[in-house]
């Protein structure tokens, strides 16, 4: 999202992470802007039983957590590495120098905060939906919208089943019967275990 040689040139550094790392907690305050060069991270929640919900999941060019640095406003996620992953990291007041230095950076980060609460809102959506068909179909055409080839099985969703189901307040069990259900209608085809849509 942001050129790494000018953030490095304001002082970012680069963080090496385990898989299953947590780069800040639910209730942490903000003290640093998060781009991953490789690898991924999903940003969750649990609820008072230890279900997990996933917010989002970010990969490689993609920042995380950096509108929290606007409002000053403790995180309402946990940050969680799912791989091995590197990550530039910039200090709050690094971060902020280098936007008001290049007033055109932030357009692209407000631009990409649109396109994230776009996102959002098509995912609460998918929440209100009674049957876990119409949940999936909903959810799996958002992750396939980004993808030049619209053409049916051409894209492999990139996600476990229990990934699915975390991500759209499913259980994994539902996750699994509907994906077999799905495959029958010939919505999605499943080859050694991935799921092509």
């Amino acid at each position: 999202m942001i050129l790494e040689d000018l953030l490095f040139s304001f002082g970012a550094e680069i963080i090496h992470y385990e898989k299953n790392e947590i780069l800040f907690r639910e209730g942490d305050f903000p003290l640093y802007y998060f781009q991953i060069r490789k690898g991924s991270v999903k940003l969750n929640n649990y609820d008072e039983h230890g279900k997990e919900f996933i917010q989002h999941i970010a990969s490689a060019g993609e920042s995380f957590g950096e509108s929290n640095l606007f409002i000053d406003q403790p995180y309402p996620v946990n940050a969680l590495s799912i791989e091995k992953s590197i990550i530039i990291r910039s200090t709050k007041s690094g971060f902020l120098k280098l936007i008001n230095t290049h007033p055109d950076i932030l357009s692209n980060i407000n631009q990409y905060l649109a396109e994230r609460m776009y996102d959002t809102y098509i995912r609460l959506y998918n929440l209100s939906f009674q049957h876990s068909i119409d949940k999936l179909k909903l959810f799996l055409d958002y992750l396939k919208r980004p993808h030049n080839d619209t053409t049916l099985y051409s894209f492999q969703i990139p996600m476990t089943r229990q990934q699915l189901a975390s991500l759209t307040g499913l259980c994994v069990e539902t996750v699994i019967r509907t994906i077999k259900h799905m495959e029958k209608k010939e919505m999605v085809r499943i080859q050694n275990g991935k799921i092509f849509y």
